[in-house]
């Protein structure tokens, strides 16, 4: 089980471990072109690519993308269903190209409304990839924070009645849907608008927040470099004082004296 930020400080570095993007901007991309929605859509898994091998390239660990909301199925019934059809084919398409790059997939939310055609891709790709540990990607589709926290604590009530009144933290985590994966470091939107939209709202508590204008065909390595540029500059104090952030690698070294001077002894 990984650290939570609320109950332990994370270990940090200049690039951020774990990695999440809501992939905003699409429509806008195609309508500014004079294109049909779906022109955008498709270019959006072309990005997706980019970023999966910038990511890979650069040492995240984890990287985790919002392909669809629970609330998406608001939206016009032929775009929904241009989405599915790209999901699945980027299921039947890309998952041996992940293999072969030691990428493991993973897929959050609540699939059965996609259909059995779908679910089954889903759970052969991530059967597939199970093994693979150069990079962790997990696509939220029919996803939503929300969802998430009720999903868990009710399979949580279920399984644990004689703790009910008395729940903690560490005995709901497991039963979030990202519980395989470190809280993200950075959280990016495209498209211009700030907001996190009902995703990952347990894990985001302490993550870094990027938004870019850049809408999300046209986001590529060079502008994921500038966010975690932006990321690396950030002081992440998990309730400290920066006083406190300065005193802690003093501190640190002290520790480590003793044993530096005993290893200098014995050489």
């Amino acid at each position: 089980m990984f650290t939570s930020s609320t109950r332990e400080i994370p270990a940090t570095a200049a690039v951020p471990r774990h990695v999440a993007i809501i992939m905003d901007g699409n429509g806008r991309w195609a309508r500014q072109r004079f294109l049909p929605r779906v022109a955008g859509h498709r270019r959006g898994v072309e990005t997706v690519r980019t970023v999966v091998r910038a990511c890979a390239e650069r040492g995240v660990g984890y990287l985790t993308l919002f392909a669809f909301s629970s609330e998406n199925w608001r939206r016009p019934p032929d775009e929904v269903s241009v989405l599915q059809q790209l999901f699945r084919t980027a299921l039947e398409q890309e998952v041996e190209k992940l293999h072969r790059n030691n990428i493991r997939l993973r897929v959050i939310g609540d699939l059965a409304p996609f259909g059995e055609a779908i679910v089954s891709l889903v759970r052969a790709a991530e059967a597939t990839t199970a093994g693979n540990s150069l990079l962790t990607l997990t696509i939220a589709a029919n996803y939503g924070g929300r969802w998430d926290l009720l999903q868990a604590m009710n399979r949580l009530a279920v399984e644990h009645p004689e703790k009910a009144g008395r729940y903690e933290e560490a005995d709901l985590s497991p039963y979030l849907c990202l519980n395989y994966a470190p809280e993200p470091d950075l959280f990016i939107r495209t498209g211009g608008e700030e907001r996190i939209s009902n995703f990952l709202l347990w894990h985001l508590a302490y993550t870094e927040l990027h938004f870019t204008p850049t809408l999300w065909p046209d986001f590529d390595a060079a502008a994921l470099d500038a966010a975690i540029a932006s990321y690396a500059t950030r002081e992440r104090r998990f309730g400290r004082t920066s006083e406190q952030l300065g005193a802690a690698p003093a501190a640190e070294a002290s520790a480590a004296a003793p044993e530096r001077e005993a290893h200098r002894r014995r050489a």
